[in-house]
């Protein structure tokens, strides 16, 4: 067992996935997406759409994180996770645009609003290590 998460560990896209993991699973719920003019932050689980994206994102880091033995498989949701934080991504600026200067019920952006920019260039570093491992294992296949 402990073997098996060595061989999990020393891989670098293992941290990157585990830091893409932090950035949208825990990060949230940290940093508001933004401040409202009464002085409440607004936080993600204000928003039913944003907790399933943000907790899809998430649930996708992990099991990324688990199928270690099967780069393509892990390439793919990794792939997939960028595609969704970039959905995430698209959802906030769309809706910063809509609340953007000074409205009524908002006084200033939050840092949680650039967490899935993060989060898609965490995934891109751990899908370059993933594609470079693959590569790896392929060069050696042909050399037997």
């Amino acid at each position: 067992m402990s073997n098996k998460f060595n061989q999990m560990i020393q891989r670098i896209q293992t941290i990157y996935l585990f830091l893409a993991f932090v950035v949208t699973g825990i990060l949230p719920f940290l940093f508001p997406l933004w401040t409202m003019n009464d002085g409440k932050e607004y936080f993600f689980v204000q928003n039913q759409f944003y907790v399933i994206l943000l907790g899809l994102s998430t649930t996708l880091a992990v099991v990324s994180i688990v199928s270690y033995k099967k780069r393509q498989n892990q390439f793919v949701i990794g792939r997939l996770n960028i595609i969704l934080n970039l959905i995430l991504l698209g959802l906030f600026v769309y809706r910063s645009l809509n609340i953007s200067g000074e409205t009524v019920l908002v006084s200033e952006k939050g840092i949680g609003m650039f967490l899935p920019i993060v989060a898609i260039v965490l995934l891109v570093l751990a899908n370059k290590a993933i594609k470079k491992d693959e590569d790896l294992v392929k060069s050696v296949d042909r050399l037997r």
